[in-house]
């Protein structure tokens, strides 16, 4: 009896997982859409394009905890105003550099081909872009937060753009003996050159 009820605990706790992981597939996908579908619109500027697309990632990317982690050591010794203005550069820095990305696939098609939840709850959602030469595997990392989905990293080709991002930020702050105040400056000029790119492209 006791095997029984095990059995079905256990096959109903993987439909659930199953039908979560779908869920959240669903959900990136309506994301994504709206990403791609502004480089598809004509009618809007660059500047209106990047802003409609870093609204969409700033409002689903975890980018306060993601900053936090990138920053490292220099987080802790920063004040509480320094933090507020990195975290603030730092989600307009994230935002470039998807937007960036994500244009190089916009009139190519893909599919979300698998997704599945890990030991640590974090759902993987593999997206397959599709193009003349073959294919690429972006793969997604959710965490369910405040009764809502959250996008943790994203690995293209298995490499973590926050794993990235922590090493190449570590080597700047290292010019700046881990001072989080001098490094903004620095992450705000960088900011406004991809930016003015974007926009003038």
């Amino acid at each position: 009896m006791k095997f029984f009820k095990i059995f079905f605990l256990s096959v109903i706790l993987f439909f659930n997982t199953s039908l979560f992981a779908d869920e959240a597939s669903d959900w990136l996908r309506k994301e994504i859409d709206i990403i791609l579908n502004a480089y598809l619109n004509e009618n809007i500027s660059n500047e209106e394009r990047f802003l409609m697309i870093e609204q969409t990632i700033n409002e689903n990317f975890a980018g306060t905890g993601i900053a936090k982690f990138i920053a490292g050591n220099a987080w802790t010794k920063a004040s509480k105003e320094t933090k507020k203005n990195y975290v603030k550069s730092f989600k307009r820095h994230l935002a470039l550099n998807i937007a960036s990305m994500m244009q190089g696939y916009s009139d190519q098609k893909y599919e979300l081909s698998s997704s599945k939840i890990d030991k640590n709850k974090v759902i993987l959602v593999n997206m397959e872009i599709f193009s003349d030469t073959g294919s690429v595997v972006v793969t997604w990392r959710l965490k369910e937060a405040k009764n809502r989905l959250f996008v943790i990293d994203l690995l293209v080709a298995d490499i973590s753009l926050v794993v990235t991002k922590r090493s190449e930020f570590n080597s700047m702050l290292k010019n700046v003996d881990y001072n989080l105040e001098e490094f903004n400056s620095i992450l705000d000029n960088q900011n406004e050159e991809s930016l003015q790119k974007i926009i003038n492209q």
